[in-house]
């Protein structure tokens, strides 16, 4: 029922590791629904405590540095290219990240009780959020991450580099 999680680009690639966290949240939020359906048929068995520990660890450790990555350093770069048009669009998904976080705030609970065993319904927000966390991230493929190939090659070096010391990993 659930996947091994793969491995990531590293950091000399930033819009490459960017993309294989979207995989990720594709991944994570895509198995809420999944995870709801387990539990009615099985209760908060191994496998379903299992699953809920893993998108929770995604969506509170990865998912963060993720939305940083992009508000702190792409977006902003991007934004210095001067395209009207695609600062409009960035702006428009930079908001989604607060709609984002108040799903994730109503379906955390949800997932730490099944991640303790405890069989509870699962929020009405959890359709929402396992629908547009994915919806968004392909929006941001379309219409933002594109743009990245005009960034200067130091500049996605320098993105990579905030990424890595984000994670500790520099």
């Amino acid at each position: 029922m659930f996947s091994p999680i793969a491995s990531l680009p590293g950091f000399d690639s930033p819009i490459e590791m960017l993309l294989a966290c979207h995989d990720k949240v594709r991944r994570f939020a895509g198995l809420c629904p999944r995870l709801e359906q387990h539990v009615a048929l099985h209760g908060a068995d191994e496998e379903a405590r299992a699953a809920a520990a893993s998108v929770l660890r995604y969506f509170q450790l990865a998912a963060p540095l993720h939305h940083a990555d992009e508000e702190e350093d792409l977006f902003p770069a991007l934004r210095e290219l001067g395209d009207a048009s695609l600062t409009a669009r960035i702006d428009e998904l930079d908001a989604e990240h607060g709609h984002l976080g108040e799903l994730w705030y109503c379906v955390q609970p949800w997932l730490e009780a099944m991640s303790q065993g405890a069989r509870h319904p699962a929020p009405p927000e959890l359709g929402a959020f396992a629908t547009l966390y994915p919806e968004h991230a392909s929006r941001e493929e379309r219409e933002v991450y594109p743009a990245a190939v005009r960034l200067p090659p130091d500049r996605l070096a320098g993105i990579g580099q905030r990424m890595a010391q984000r994670r500790g990993a520099r």
